[in-house]
């Protein structure tokens, strides 16, 4: 059997775009509220409904069952009824024979809203009551107290903007019906079991009578774990209606207008450190940007909470988040899920207080590193810590006293240039928040030809998941890779699954994989005769002795819990470590820079697929690098997205990469928690482009070291030469007018 990168390569490997269109197939377009929030007094869809090729426009009116889609809180309708709340909420979806006559017909629908003033700033929403969720504190010591310990002290403001999550496939689903008014649907999504949750609750029917498959996805990194599921109920309610295949692509801009990003935060700090160096005392606040809707919010602002810290030991701390209800797209699950925004916060509070202590800040961050037995704010022990000794091989793997030497002397002789150094610590916790979801299943079938199907709930996204399934079932059975086939997931085959997000795909899945592999084995090397047997002799000798060849097996994290009252448990499994160190080069006249290089020391446990895992730390780190410089989302001061293709809105190109990347796996790093001592790696090192920040900060101080700093993000070549050449003023994270 062929793996993913092989297709890859060939362009074969197919997505829901490329899958063979049923006979009759129909053609989906929507038609989204043009204001950001209003009264929705009429709609007329009479014109739109005498287009030609049009079968048919459906409203909420037109909803069987619950018009709710919200997974957390139920405050998300799939079609607008009475009330619009963002630019891009669906309102009607339009079916037709084709593309073109589906969108042409939608263009024909018109809306008759009274408009209505809209918020879209968090702050301004938290002062007027408008919050998603209540608000939640984590509190560990006594911070109160611990203020007058302190002898340095410093205070300010942080804001970090969205970010767009660019999958190279846009959102896609495609549904049909099948006997008995049963449906099955070709999702675009991480989350199949999401996708078959919603479609039951709208349209009335049993989840069993739902069928949700998916192939893979043409990358996602959070975009497609909630958000991908409106389209694929848009189509599963006119297929229902119609009993006929429908379809639904979004194009580039419209995904861009009407798909939420990674949450704007806006945040208040206070630090104060010790006169030795060490922190004494943190208050944070956190004001999230979550857009119309809860979607995914409130677990993202958990985890923010949880990450508030950092990668230090901060023995007395308060950390307060607000999740603000705004008329902006519901922002959603990003590559980091939250913990990004609270850990720039902990760094900018970090380089605020070195500098006005006079310490250096590499001196600051190694003596206050995580260390085992530290207690994080929330209750949980830090087990197996690498902080420190990533930190410190990252020093001297990369030879950073060199490297500060060599910027030093840079720096001292160019006038108009400088270059900039940062060390920038990891950690992150590994395990969904929600216990709950810690949990997977798989089912494994040995064929009597001796080959093997593996079937898991793992979504496979680019990020390599099916192939670190093979190894795992290959290493488990003793067979080689060839012999094993990953399964795409359905929900038929494996169900209640969690999405594959917060880099446990590998972890649960993987581990269920091996439960039912090491089954099977059991059950084989139990026949007498059979350890001297080839593995087909073996197969063979099982299926005539009438041997069970399937197993299924179920996964759950142990030892995770949680009490939300007290605001103390164990969420995470385990934590990953790591440091970057970055070199930058402002060139002060023209506010434009290049990163020199980012050299990684990386705690990836006993990694599945080092190469994979390679991969996967270059690609965070680049879309940390963009999220933290070019990367920024603007909107008119009526909310609408002005940033919306890819000519207004730009990524790290090869011009703006590090022009070397160089990574380092931590060596002798099992993890005892993990499927075959693994660690999970999608998201942790994302963090790592932050770094990038901070060393163009250093760079940028070595030519105006007098003025203020502020910390704000993306910082762009703008905002870059703003600080260089005009006047200090923060610029807002979310751009309008």
């Amino acid at each position: 059997m062929r793996a993913d990168d092989y297709l890859h390569v060939r362009g074969e490997s197919r997505y829901v775009d490329d899958l063979p269109e049923p006979e009759g197939l129909l053609h989906g377009a929507l038609f989204h509220s043009p204001v950001a929030h209003g009264r929705l007094l009429g709609l007329d869809t009479s014109r739109a409904l005498a287009a030609p090729g049009v079968h048919g426009i459906f409203t909420a009116s037109d909803i069987p069952g619950e018009n709710q889609i919200g997974p957390i809180v139920r405050d998300e309708p799939l079609l607008a009824d009475g009330e619009v709340h963002h630019v891009g909420q669906p309102i009607a979806f339009v079916v037709a024979d084709t593309v073109a006559r589906a969108r042409a017909a939608a263009a024909l629908v018109e809306a008759r809203i009274e408009e209505q003033p809209g918020i879209f700033d968090p702050r301004e929403a938290q002062a007027a009551g408008a919050l998603i969720i209540p608000s939640r504190t984590i509190e560990i010591g006594e911070v109160d107290e611990a203020w007058s310990r302190c002898t340095t002290i410093v205070e300010g403001r942080v804001d970090s903007a969205g970010q767009e999550h660019l999958y190279l496939e846009t959102q896609a689903s495609m549904s049909e019906p099948l006997e008995g008014g049963r449906l099955r649907i070709h999702a675009g999504t991480q989350g199949p079991t999401a996708v078959q949750r919603a479609g039951s609750g709208v349209l009335g029917l049993p989840m069993s009578a739902i069928e949700v498959e998916v192939q893979r996805l043409g990358g996602a990194f959070g975009g497609k774990e909630d958000q991908a599921t409106p389209w694929a109920i848009m189509c599963a309610l006119a297929t229902h209606a119609l009993r006929r295949p429908v379809k639904y692509s979004l194009d580039r801009s419209e995904d861009m207008v009407v798909t939420g990003k990674r949450h704007p935060y806006s945040s208040d700090y206070r630090l104060g450190i010790d006169a030795a160096g060490k922190l004494l005392a943190l208050e944070v606040t956190y004001f999230q940007n979550a857009g119309s809707a809860a979607d995914l919010s409130p677990a993202i602002l958990t985890r923010s909470l949880f990450h508030g810290t950092g990668c230090y030991h901060v023995p007395n701390a308060r950390i307060t988040a607000h999740s603000c209800r705004t008329n902006l797209t519901p922002f959603t699950a990003f590559r980091g899920f939250g913990a990004p925004q609270g850990i720039f916060v902990m760094e900018s509070a970090m380089a605020h207080v070195a500098e006005a202590s006079g310490m250096d800040r590499v001196d600051l961050q190694e003596r206050n590193l995580l260390r085992d037995g530290d207690v994080l704010p929330f209750g949980m022990s830090m087990e197996r810590a690498h902080a420190v000794r990533s930190f410190g091989e990252a020093k001297q793997r990369f030879d950073f006293e060199g490297a500060r030497a060599r910027v030093d002397e840079f720096n001292a002789t160019n006038k108009l240039k400088k270059r900039g150094l940062s060390l920038m610590p990891a950690c992150f916790g590994i395990s969904f928040t929600n216990r709950i979801l810690n949990q997977a299943g798989a089912l494994v079938h040995i064929y009597t030809d001796g080959s093997v199907h593996v079937a898991t709930g793992a979504v496979e996204m680019g990020q390599g998941v099916s192939e670190k399934l093979r190894a795992i079932a290959c290493g488990t059975l003793g067979v080689p890779t060839e012999l094993v086939t990953i399964a795409s997931t359905r929900t038929t085959t494996v169900a209640n699954t969690s999405a594959t997000a917060a880099s446990a795909g590998a972890d649960l899945n993987g581990r269920a994989t091996e439960l039912a592999c090491q089954e099977l084995r059991d059950r084989l090397e139990g026949l007498e005769g059979g350890a001297a047997l080839t593995w087909q002799e073996l197969v063979s000798l099982g299926y005539s002795s009438r041997v069970n060849l399937s197993a299924q097996a179920h996964y759950a994290t142990p030892k995770l819990w949680y009490d939300k009252e007290l605001e103390q448990g164990r969420p995470f499994a385990y934590h990953v470590f790591g440091t970057a160190l970055t070199e930058v080069e402002v060139d002060c006249l023209r506010g434009t820079y290049r990163i020199e290089s980012v050299r990684i020391v990386h705690d990836a446990g006993k990694s599945l697929a080092p190469d994979v895992d390679r991969g996967q730390v270059e690609g965070a780190l680049m879309q940390g690098i963009g999220w933290m410089t070019v990367e920024e989302l603007c909107y008119s001061d009526q909310g609408q997205l002005l940033s919306k293709d890819l000519a207004s809105y730009k990524i790290p190109d090869l011009n703006a990469s590090p022009a070397e990347v160089e990574t380092h796996f931590l060596e002798d790093c099992d993890n005892p928690e993990a499927v075959l001592h693994s660690k999970g790696i999608g998201e942790p090192p994302l963090l790592y482009g932050i770094g990038t920040y901070f060393a163009i900060r250093e760079a940028a101080r070595a030519f105006r070291a007098e003025k203020q700093w502020c910390y704000s993000a993306p910082l762009s070549p703008e905002r870059l030469m703003m600080f260089l050449h005009g006047e200090v003023a923060r610029v807002p994270v979310t751009v309008y007018g």
